[in-house]
């Protein structure tokens, strides 16, 4: 098993960050069963009604606890969350409830997205190959970041284990849809970038005037379903959701 994989190899591991925070750290990279386990110990700790415990975060293969710094006995706090960590093997336990499942209608390649051909030839695949590989089955949200409500999802087969550029792209326009390292991202804000622009969504992961501005939570799971080119201004036309629909994971 790669590192992260498996409670035996000295995972979790809980570490101070600053002074009102905690890393509980499940691996020292992305692995599909350390993110799951950064998952299920989030939705965990917001049940154990912990003293003192004000935010919980994940990243790819971490939990983040931010605590008040004023607690009158912050030891307690962290022999609690050592407990939990401690308390059972996180990365065979199911995934939380309340994830969605969201459809998002995708134009690969063209203008919209033109470096799909590039991105393909480096995964050794075809455009169509390379298609067909991003949207056979649906991807999970891993965590988000970088920009508001911004999606990483994967983790994609091994093939797409390619580099990100030498040099940005000055612009991805909100919705793009990116590849590298096995990863995927979904522009939430038009940024510059060193990932490959395989795709173009009208989805609007932020959406700063809704009462849930981040459209996708990290559990969530994304399936991106090809469209063609000449429908993309009708799914713009569509709103935030730019076509998306969305279920509840079963």
């Amino acid at each position: 098993m790669t590192a992260g994989a498996s409670a035996s190899a000295n995972w979790p591991r809980v570490s101070t960050i600053g002074t009102d925070g905690l890393l509980v750290s499940f691996g020292d990279r992305l692995s599909e069963p350390a993110n799951r386990a950064a998952l299920v110990f989030r939705a965990a700790l917001s049940r154990a009604g912990i003293p003192g415990l004000e935010e919980t975060a994940t990243s790819l293969a971490s939990a983040y606890v931010r605590f008040d710094p004023a607690i009158p006995d912050r030891k307690a706090l962290v022999s609690a969350v050592e407990r939990l960590a401690a308390d059972r093997d996180w990365y065979g336990e199911n995934l939380p409830e309340g994830r969605r499942l969201w459809r998002i209608p995708t134009v690969f390649g063209t203008a919209l997205a033109p470096q799909l051909d590039e991105a393909a030839a480096m995964a050794g695949l075809s455009t169509a190959q390379a298609v067909q590989s991003i949207t056979a089955a649906p991807v999970r949200v891993l965590t988000l970041g970088f920009g508001p409500g911004q999606p990483y999802l994967g983790e994609l087969p091994q093939e797409w284990d390619i580099p990100r550029q030498k040099t940005l792209t000055e612009r991805v326009p909100v919705g793009a849809l990116t590849v590298a390292i096995r990863q995927l991202v979904l522009f939430s804000i038009a940024s510059p970038t060193g990932w490959r622009h395989v795709g173009q969504t009208a989805f609007r992961p932020f959406r700063p005037a809704a009462e849930a501005p981040f459209a996708l939570r990290p559990g969530d799971e994304v399936l991106f379903a090809p469209v063609e080119a000449d429908r993309y201004a009708e799914l713009e036309a569509q709103g935030a959701d730019g076509g998306a629909t969305s279920e509840a994971v079963k």
